[in-house]
Order: structure tokens, then sequence, then C-alpha cells
């Protein structure tokens, strides 16, 4: 192996924070890529990192040429980037993963015309509520939604979240409508719930149209784990739901739902959709694929759509 790559390598285990994370990454296996480690400290005459059992740190030798190897990688990435800037069309594979709902609504079109462009590009999507681990799973792109976690990976903002809160008119003439949020949480609720998330929390302000913000508790005694069923739920008078806009596919006022306490402000802070991917993973391929999700969701994204008014509502 050159050592570029072990280089590459090294700057890999150093982002990653572990062996692990960056084998994965290369599709090696631990003991492999430590000894890559270990020859390219052999080769360069100085030790990279101070190794325990469960964990490492930069010698001050490592420090300096890691440091230089984020420079080395860099600039041969940019050479194959504007390589391939300069390919008649894109190609290869690309792996992506992302919810249930967003993947089927959304993704799927985006797909399909992206293939018929791009005929030399392979796709395969894994659609999956739960998330997947990127790095371990090989994934060269994901969808996700909401608040992210802190990580190594490089998120891009495709669109801000837009929620409302929801139900039906049959629900309304059973418990009356609520007019605030004291009153609409003593009302049942429709909840999504998976194995990562239990969505069970309305942030709402305190006041109509007001900038301080009080969390509620929602009670329900309907949790379902997909959002075409939690929709379906509030149209069969269940409960009311807080929703994000990107779950409906048709308008609401066609399914008999309303939205309720419009005057009063929904927190949404550093919420949104997003594509993240590896920061080894951007290819001209990923940001191509990207562009056209992008482009096709538009801007306010063509969700917001089917809620009529929705742009005066919640501020």
């Amino acid at each position: 192996m050159s050592i570029t790559n072990q280089l590459s390598l090294f700057l890999d285990v150093v982002q990653q924070g572990s062996f692990s994370k960056a084998a994965a990454l290369h599709d090696m296996d631990n003991s492999s890529l430590s000894k890559q480690i270990k020859k390219l400290e052999a080769s360069l005459g100085v030790q990279l990192l101070n190794r325990s059992t469960r964990s490492f740190a930069l010698t001050p030798a490592g420090e300096e040429i890691l440091g230089q190897a984020h420079v080395l990688i860099d600039t041969l990435n940019n050479i194959h980037n504007i390589a391939d800037s300069y390919q008649s069309t894109p190609k290869g594979t690309i792996k992506i993963t992302s919810p249930v709902f967003l993947g089927q609504e959304y993704l799927q079109p985006v797909i399909s015309q992206f293939m018929q462009k791009y005929p030399d590009v392979n796709v395969t999507l894994s659609l999956d509520d739960k998330k997947a681990d990127i790095i371990a799973d090989h994934y060269d792109l994901a969808f996700r939604i909401g608040k992210l976690a802190e990580s190594n990976l490089i998120a891009k903002k495709i669109a801000n979240t837009h929620f409302a809160i929801i139900a039906s008119e049959a629900f309304l003439q059973r418990h009356g409508r609520p007019t605030t949020p004291e009153e609409l949480v003593e009302l049942p609720a429709v909840i999504y719930s998976n194995a990562d998330t239990t969505l069970d929390q309305l942030v709402i302000s305190e006041n109509p149209h007001g900038d301080n913000f009080k969390s509620y508790k929602m009670k329900g005694s309907y949790k379902v784990s997909d959002v075409r069923m939690m929709v379906a739920g509030v149209r069969d008078g269940l409960g009311y739901a807080v929703i994000d806009l990107y779950n409906l596919n048709q308008n609401i006022g066609e399914q008999g739902i309303v939205t309720l306490l419009t005057d009063y402000v929904l927190s949404s802070k550093d919420k949104a959709v997003y594509a993240v991917y590896p920061h080894r993973k951007q290819t001209p391929l990923v940001r191509e694929f990207i562009q056209a999700f992008q482009d096709d969701i538009g801007d306010p994204p063509r969700w917001v759509s089917h809620v009529l008014g929705y742009a005066s509502m919640y501020r």
C-alpha cells in the first residue's frame, strides 16, 4: 500500500475516533488497518499514535503529520473532483438510506428521474425509520429529519421543518375545539413512536404569537411507528397529532382534517430535513443527487401546500 493510502487511513482513524469505524469505512478488518498504521509509522520513523486497549491519542509528531495529511488528501480529492466534473455524465453507485415515508413519497420520484437521466448510475435505497450507522453500513448518503446528533459526518440542510397540530372534524365534534395548549393536551393524541424515538412532547409558545416556549407531555392510547397510519388515526378521530408537513401527501381538507391553535408558535429549533454523508464521500455523484432532490421538493418545499394558508400559521 502506498504511503498516500496509509496517510488516508491514518486520517480516517483520527476523524472517526476509532480503528473499527475507520476500518468499516474502507471495508477492512481492524487488524489489517492497524498493520498499515504501524507500517506507516515504520516508514516515517516516528510514532503517530499512543494506543491503549480501548483508545488512542496523537503523539506530537502525529499532530503535525495529521495537519499535513489533511492538506495532501484534500488536494488529491480536489484533483479527482475536477476530473470527475469533466466527465460527460455522472456514473457509479450511490447507496442511500432514508425514513420510510420520505423515501416512498419524495425520494422515489427523484431516483426514477435521476436513473433515467443518468443510465450509468446504480442506486441502492434502504428505507427504515430507525437511524442506520452510515459508516458501518457503508452508506454514501442518508436523509435525516429533525435535530441532528453531534458526529463527524457532513450535513446539508435541504428544507426547514413545518409543524402543525391537526385533528378531524369528527374528533372536535366529540371533544370540543381547544383554544389553549393546556386544553389541547388534556385530549387524546395520536403519537409517533418507534424503537428509537417517541414524539410525545408538544413544545409550543405559552401565549399566542409569543416567543417563550413550554413543553407539554401528550396523552395518547394510540402510538404508531408509521406516519401514514398516524395520519389515518387522526382522520378516523382517534386523537389529535403534532405532525411535520412532509408526512402529508395530500391536502388535509380533503381528508376532513383541520389545524388547531394556529395563532400559537410551534418550536422547530435546530430541526430540519438534512442530507448527511461521510466526509470522505463528498463525490460529484452524491452532490448531483442531493441537488436533484432539493430542486424537486422546491423552496418552500411542496408539502407546505397540503395545508391551505400555512404561511400565516404558527408564527
